[in-house]
């Protein structure tokens, strides 16, 4: 999650070196391209790094995870084997996401142990990594609660909370385990509150959580330089075939249609399959297994287009989005403003196209007036999307039966796929190795030729493939 927002109030120093940070930690941050503060990082970090408590409402995107990464490593004791921070995220993805750049900020620092504790992976495993210790941990909050209520995870040296994306936790209904955890925290702690929205009933309900916290505010706006956003006029029948002409126009190489209803993003994923495109559909109630295997395919390219309901979307980031399209146009602002916002990132154009039936044009002015600017209305008609012929995904997911528990490295599968399969690396997409199973990205055009070779040079043939001189089953996942 690298930062994407970078402009910050007149007049502030921007630059890392005015805080008070290491020169090797400043190193790291410009290595890592951390060039200058933004908003939410100028706003925050000073009471941060202070050890004030503080309620941040900043949108994904914003450079958060920074914000909180710099305050809880700048203060971190790598000799003190225990856990010091802890971050309550609300789902797996964003909790990895999290992580990993966690990892990336602690580079300069020592040996720091990032923990990840989320459910939908085994519980031996994280409780065989909490008896050799960890700095600080992510985790989601059923999972935490999970490993309290089994006595393997000790939170009485915690001495930075994080609760990330907190209006999101509490809407998924975890407000009750999010307070036991943070019942078995010290009371003298510094306490990190961000999220999107702040309304008084999360207000009420996380008081007690916080001492005489700073309070910050970062509009959700964007640079209407880097997003375009379009608005079409539609009937109240003709959203299925329209996001179909706006696919078949625009041509993104990849997009996520927001829908308000999982029923709705089914049967939209559905259609769009039965016209060539390569849709997936994401909503709340997938289990994690699939959940996360939609996500690799979205992500490395298996899949053009994800269709996805709000609360299964928030906290996915997802680099290079080219378009958004809000299937309906959202009844609240600021859900509008963070749909968009995850395109047009890292100095990237986006697309966001809306549809709007008649009576959605209030949500619309609504839209208008938070902006400060007018919709700008185009015909849907005028588009030549119609005949459109549907290019495939360019890649196509590769699953092979081994993962971690194998000793199975994405450098192994790298060199089988450009040894025996006859790949060039360029053919070779991206390769995520999970716990029990690997996913490979590989370029459609050779794919099945590929996975031939893997097999004829495999004694036991057909969907067999060896790798690492041990025989793996394979299979390819059809979008």
């Amino acid at each position: 999650m690298t930062p994407t927002d970078t402009t910050a109030p007149a007049g502030d120093n921007t630059a890392f070196a005015s805080l008070p940070l290491t020169a090797e930690f400043l190193a790291n941050l410009d290595s890592l391209g951390y060039k200058a503060m933004t908003t939410i990082q100028a706003q925050s970090l000073p009471s941060v790094l202070a050890g004030r408590d503080l309620i941040a409402q900043a949108k994904t995107g914003s450079g958060k995870t920074a914000a909180f990464g710099i305050g809880i490593l700048a203060k971190l004791n790598p000799a003190w084997f225990a856990v010091q921070a802890l971050v309550l995220c609300p789902t797996r993805e964003l909790a990895d996401q999290v992580a990993n750049e966690l990892r990336r900020l602690a580079r300069s620092t020592g040996n720091v142990k990032v923990l990840v504790l989320t459910g939908g992976s085994p519980m031996r495993p994280q409780i065989a990594s909490l008896e050799h210790g960890a700095h600080i941990v992510v985790g989601t909050p059923g999972r935490v609660r999970d490993h309290l209520g089994r006595n393997t995870l000790d939170l009485s040296k915690v001495e930075t909370l994080v609760l990330d994306e907190a209006d999101r936790m509490t809407d998924m209904g975890f407000y009750d385990e999010i307070a036991g955890i943070v019942s078995a925290c010290p009371k003298r702690r510094q306490t990190l509150l961000f999220s999107a929205t702040y309304p008084d009933d999360i207000r009420r309900a996380t008081d007690s959580f916080l001492a005489d916290p700073v309070e910050v505010t970062v509009e959700a706006q964007h640079d209407n330089s880097k997003i375009e956003q379009l608005f079409f006029e539609i009937g109240f029948d003709q959203r299925t075939a329209a996001v179909g002409k706006l696919l078949g126009h625009y041509k993104p190489a990849s997009a996520i249609a927001f829908c308000n209803t999982k029923v709705q993003c089914r049967e939209l994923a559905e259609d769009l399959r039965a016209k060539g495109f390569s849709a997936l559909a994401l909503f709340g109630e997938l289990e994690q297994r699939e959940r996360d295997e939609i996500l690799v395919l979205f992500s490395n390219r298996s899949c053009s287009v994800l269709v996805a309901t709000d609360v299964a979307a928030r906290g996915l980031d997802i680099p290079n989005l080219e378009a958004v399209i809000n299937v309906d146009v959202s009844k609240d602002t600021e859900v509008h403003i963070h749909r968009i916002g995850r395109t047009g990132r890292v100095g990237e154009k986006g697309l966001a196209l809306s549809l709007c039936a008649p009576n959605e044009k209030k949500w619309v002015k609504l839209i208008e007036e938070y902006q400060g600017s007018q919709a700008e209305w185009f015909d849907l008609d005028s588009l030549d999307g119609d005949d459109y012929g549907v290019d495939p995904a360019p890649m196509m997911t590769l699953v092979i039966s081994g993962g971690k528990k194998d000793k199975l490295r994405p450098g192994d599968l790298l060199g089988a796929l450009t040894g025996d399969a006859g790949l060039s690396k360029e053919q070779v997409g991206k390769i995520n190795v999970s716990e029990f199973q690997t996913y490979v990205a590989i370029d459609r055009r050779v794919a099945y030729e590929a996975f031939d070779r893997l097999s004829k040079n495999n004694p036991l043939g057909g969907d067999f493939g060896a790798i690492k001189g041990r025989n793996f089953k394979m299979r390819f996942i059809e979008v």
